[in-house]
């Protein structure tokens, strides 16, 4: 790949330099532009320039560029730099053709998905073509009509071979967009290993289900989680989504969105680090599992060998272990999840009802809070209302 303007756009992570992409509505929107000018020079294009609404200038390159029909088509290759994203390395087409109706209208075609619930950036049935995107691509058409003085409309399709398979990977599935990948971006440039970008689909599908009626969720970190929800529990899962490390902002959303009741169900390993008022529970910014765990104990009556074991112990799994040894580990993991509830209802205040269910891999269920079996029991009556 030539150059694209981003050869000295790079972020640091843990000492290290990575590379900034650009967007799927990057390419959509230059793929669209280079596609409008061949319709109206007759000429194929090799590159164009693209302004993104960050402020960065791109020269990116036009692959596959074919006039027929009284039709211009063309694609951009998507990069996402050094982010691990599903949607690397594949072809952005656009196709630009006249039409009758007065305007530009945007539409997906094979690979960009479908949107088919309410509460995302589109109505039902529309592409999922994002609004920042839309406006890339409407701005860049625009600006090629008026260099050829056209007023006349234009039908612009954007499709992504290879979408519908990439997007099994992504959040698409669970935010009801079938058929294809979205086309997003809020900046044009993607930033590598964003946690605004993960904040963001998180806040997505709250907001998808608060349109759709479901004021009470289940929230998981990952995929321990669902997936004890789903086999132990016997949880109905259509209102449960993962919230990843991002205990503390999940909550901020839903006090935002007017979320009326949380019910975590939480491995003791992200949890522990909860019960210490730990909101966000990835490992680079906080652990302290065996202090908290230790403590816990000693609250329970362990003696100090006991905790010191503890203290010694590399999993909470194992921590687990010698408190079970100990006759401890009940006791000890009710008075853990007095304290998760303390302190997530210490963020939301009084704007929701949290409560948590805690669990292991290697011990199963643990604990709850005292009034997780009334949310639990309210989540599945509304559930049965909404069936």
């Amino acid at each position: 790949m030539g150059k694209t303007g981003l050869e000295t756009t790079y972020v640091l992570k843990n000492n290290k330099k990575l590379r900034c992409g650009y967007t799927t509505g990057s390419c959509a929107a230059a793929a669209a532009k280079a596609a409008a000018l061949m319709l109206f020079s007759g000429c194929v294009q090799r590159e164009v320039p693209l302004m993104t609404p960050k402020g960065i200038g791109l020269r990116l390159e036009i692959l596959d560029a074919k006039l027929e029909d009284g039709r211009a088509s063309c694609a951009v290759r998507k990069d996402g730099g050094d982010d691990p994203d599903v949607t690397n390395g594949l072809l952005v087409y656009a196709s630009v053709k006249r039409s009758a109706q007065p305007g530009i209208s945007i539409d997906g075609g094979k690979g960009v998905g479908r949107v088919t619930r309410k509460g995302l950036q589109q109505p039902v049935g529309a592409a999922a073509i994002n609004e920042t995107p839309r406006w890339m691509i409407r701005e860049a058409v625009t600006e090629v009509c008026r260099d050829f003085d056209y007023c006349g409309g234009l039908e612009v399709v954007i499709s992504v071979p290879g979408g519908e398979e990439a997007a099994r990977k992504t959040f698409n599935p669970r935010l009801g967009i079938e058929g294809g990948i979205s086309i997003l971006g809020t900046s044009g440039i993607v930033v590598p290993m964003s946690e605004e970008a993960l904040l963001a689909s998180i806040r997505l599908e709250m907001e998808m289900h608060k349109a759709n009626g479901r004021e009470y969720l289940i929230l998981t970190p990952g995929n321990y989680g669902e997936t004890f929800a789903g086999n132990e529990l016997k949880l109905d899962l259509s209102n449960a989504m993962k919230c990843s490390n991002y205990v503390g902002r999940t909550l901020d959303m839903a006090v935002e969105l007017g979320i009326k009741g949380i019910l975590f169900v939480a491995h003791i390993g992200k949890f522990i680090k909860v019960a210490g008022g730990i909101m966000n529970t990835h490992s680079r910014e906080a652990d302290a599992r065996a202090e908290l765990m230790a403590a816990f104990a000693l609250r329970a009556g362990a003696d100090s060998e006991t905790a010191r074991r503890v203290l010694e112990t590399e999993t909470t799994d194992e921590a687990l272990g010698i408190l079970r040894q100990a006759g401890l580990m009940r006791q000890a993991m009710e008075l853990a999840a007095s304290r998760v509830r303390y302190y997530l209802q210490h963020r939301v205040g009084e704007a929701l009802q949290t409560e948590a269910i805690l669990f292991s891999a290697e011990y199963g269920y643990l604990a709850q809070t005292e009034g997780a079996e009334g949310l639990l029991q309210t989540i599945r009556d509304v559930a049965l209302q909404h069936a």
